[in-house]
């Protein structure tokens, strides 16, 4: 089967973008253009360490993948990716992307939420699905935790164990630092590609410090 025929992304992007700035300012700091943003350019990072991507998908699915984001709490919040995929393919049929192109964006957002649990079939959804987790990792994603928390309406840490060290069921929904065991510090080993793996490890060991610091300054 051959390749596809190379598509100039950059007016895509320029599209998407537009898009984007005739929409009213998302009411979500951490699901917003600048998110998408930083999403698209770590699955650029991504791309540029794997052979025969098509970053016309790759863009499409980056800038639409958080089309329909309901809250934390929102009983549809795990039904956000199928949602925003089904709304995704027709807005990019109407921007002029072919149907296949288009159909393989909307595989890509469907996949790459961590509770959807999707299995991504393409290339691009293991790297979409990488380069969004990376947003979780690191300091961005130990500011979008508390940020998060904070309009979950979240107590920093359980008073009693901040660190859930004393086998307690952890509750990221009551306690932000509860985030960190029950989802962060897993995201690595469920990387897709080699260069997401590496890029999550330098920003995992950043969250590991931040735990250690906190223990430290709080006397665990």
């Amino acid at each position: 089967m051959s390749s596809p025929v190379p598509h100039p992304w950059q007016p895509l992007r320029d599209r998407l973008e537009a898009f984007w700035a005739e929409r009213a300012p998302e009411a979500d700091g951490a699901h917003d253009l600048h998110h998408l943003r930083r999403v698209w350019r770590n699955a650029r990072a991504i791309a540029a360490t794997e052979p025969g991507v098509d970053l016309a998908v790759l863009v499409a699915a980056a800038y639409l993948h958080d089309l329909v984001n309901p809250p934390k709490d929102d009983p549809e919040r795990s039904a956000a990716s199928r949602l925003s995929a089904a709304q995704a393919e027709p807005i990019l049929a109407g921007m002029g992307l072919e149907p296949e192109r288009a159909a393989a964006a909307a595989h890509a957002i469907e996949a790459h939420s961590f509770s959807a649990g999707i299995e991504p079939r393409t290339l691009e959804a293991r790297i979409l699905q990488d380069a969004d987790r990376l947003e979780a990792l690191g300091a961005i994603g130990l500011a979008r935790c508390f940020y998060t928390g904070g309009k979950l309406g979240s107590a920093l840490w359980a008073p009693e164990d901040p660190l859930g060290l004393t086998g307690r069921t952890l509750d990221d929904r009551r306690y932000a630092v509860d985030h960190f065991p029950a989802k962060l510090l897993r995201l690595q080993d469920g990387m897709r590609t080699a260069e997401g793996w590496r890029l999550a490890e330098a920003r995992t060991r950043l969250l590991r410090a931040f735990l250690e610091q906190l223990a430290l300054e709080l006397g665990e």
